[in-house]
């Protein structure tokens, strides 16, 4: 657990100087941990990573508890069950990978690959995701034989080095090398990007600016871009099952994940239809006379509410002065216009509506609402068209679309979808990201490519050549 301690505050030039001790003690104890890892076999890599994550799956609702009481935002029950299935997918996904030694061999191109560490792994964490995200980039990094370092959100810093302690723990079962995982137990802006020059590769989960901070380290970064996912309903589907997806991405542990549902964009012909079934399934629909308080409330000044991340839908109606059911699981609001601000990001259970007449327009009131943020991550398309599924997905710039799915889950991957099992999805460079998928561990190991010879392969003359 962390200390209660501080380095010297005897002024900046005594302090910086002993932040960078602690940097390169913490940095040295893991390139021990790295020359101890490169001898295991693959057997034994996987032997760990799956430690990391039956720690967290055995102790997810100690640590969902802990993370609700100290970051004082989510839903416990929510964090509970995504503690137990990113534990099983991530582990899943991972079991049977090669990441030690040749990985793989293709006869035809006369190549073999050669998996290597990329280092000593640096990994900046979110208040919003801090047990499992702990857990998945522990993970990544031990398949590639990496150690890790974490820097963790000071509101989430409790409940991180718990979830390092209980993975440590398990490691230590199985005689793993000290320090393979490894917290920086003093939360100090300075001290993080610090730590972000000194290792070898970096992850940045959580806000913008942390993502900026840590693509200027001059190392190797892995950073997410910001959500604000777009749900398009085609006017072929089951709205009555559309809808409760729906419902569910967006009120999910109080709508912070990044990948949960932000706007509906349905067929205005079946308009107040689909808006029933909203109400029917303990969604609230704001009358457009109490739309510019909710507007108000959420946006003050036209920036997010910070007081009302991860809150309930009960406490932003509250905050608007509109009275709901008891039980109710999110508000949704039309909203006004093609640039209403309630279309932009909102990490609290909000849903905002659009109508459409042609899913040509669906899917550029979808563009128009990215563009403003959210540009890069993803969309979901509630569709039995083929062609309109894949008309979305050439047409807006995002790095997934989830069909026929809780975005808010499937997003990051799942059992039922090939998208690779993370907590950290990346937005390419339409989000200022350097990859444009869902981290995993390949992002956290060197390939060398032995080229063989190819005696027999055909050299082509010049007239085949420019034919």
């Amino acid at each position: 657990m962390p200390e209660n301690k501080t380095l010297a505050s005897e002024g900046k030039p005594a302090q910086t100087a002993e932040f960078q001790a602690y940097i390169s003690t913490r940095v040295e104890k893991a390139r021990k941990a790295l020359a101890a890892l490169e001898p295991y076999t693959q057997k034994q890599v996987d032997a760990l990573v799956k430690a990391c994550a039956r720690a967290v799956f055995d102790n997810a609702e100690e640590l969902a508890k802990d993370a609700v009481d100290e970051s004082k935002i989510g839903v416990y029950e929510d964090k509970v069950n995504k503690n137990r299935n990113k534990a099983k997918v991530i582990w899943w996904s991972l079991r049977d990978k090669k990441s030690v030694g040749i990985i793989e061999r293709d006869e035809a191109a006369g190549i073999a690959k050669v998996a290597s560490p990329v280092g000593v792994v640096g990994a900046v964490t979110p208040m919003t995701n801090p047990i499992v995200t702990v857990m998945s980039n522990a993970m990544f990094a031990i398949k590639g034989r990496n150690p890790i370092i974490f820097a963790l959100h000071p509101k989430a810093l409790k409940c991180g080095c718990k979830t390092v302690d209980y993975m440590v723990a398990e490691l230590k079962k199985l005689g793993a090398p000290e320090n393979v995982i490894q917290v920086l137990e003093i939360p100090d802006l300075e001290l993080t990007k610090m730590l972000t020059k000194a290792v070898d590769v970096v992850i940045a989960t959580g806000g913008m600016d942390m993502v900026r901070s840590v693509y200027s380290s001059g190392k190797p970064a892995l950073g997410v871009g910001a959500g604000n996912v777009q749900a398009l309903v085609d006017s072929d589907v089951d709205y009555a099952v559309a809808v409760p997806k729906i419902i569910t991405g967006r009120a999910f542990d109080n709508g912070i994940i990044c990948s949960g549902e932000q706007s509906v964009i349905v067929p205005e012909d079946d308009f107040d239809k689909i808006m029933d079934i909203f109400s029917k399934n303990m969604a609230y629909v704001v009358p457009a006379s109490k739309r510019d308080a909710l507007r108000a409330a959420c946006f003050p000044s036209g920036h997010m509410s910070r007081d009302l991340v991860g809150k309930s839908a009960a406490a932003v109606a509250e905050a608007a002065g509109i009275a709901v059911p008891a039980g109710t699981k999110i508000l949704v609001v039309e909203a006004a216009n093609g640039d209403d601000v309630l279309g932009w990001e909102k990490m609290f259970p909000l849903l905002t509506a659009y109508r459409y007449g042609t899913w040509k327009e669906a899917v550029e009131i979808a563009r128009n609402n990215l563009n403003k943020i959210g540009k890069g991550h993803s969309i979901v398309v509630h569709s039995n068209s083929r062609e309109n599924i894949e008309y979305a997905g050439i047409r807006t710039e995002v790095s997934r679309i989830v069909v026929n799915q809780v975005c808010a889950a499937a997003a990051g991957g799942s059992f039922q979808n090939g998208l690779n099992a993370t907590n950290t999805l990346g937005c390419g460079s339409w989000g200022n990201n350097s990859i444009a998928e869902n981290l995993t561990y390949y992002h956290l190991i060197n390939i060398s490519r032995i080229a063989y010879l190819l005696e027999d392969r055909k050299t082509p003359g010049d007239a085949e050549i420019w034919a």
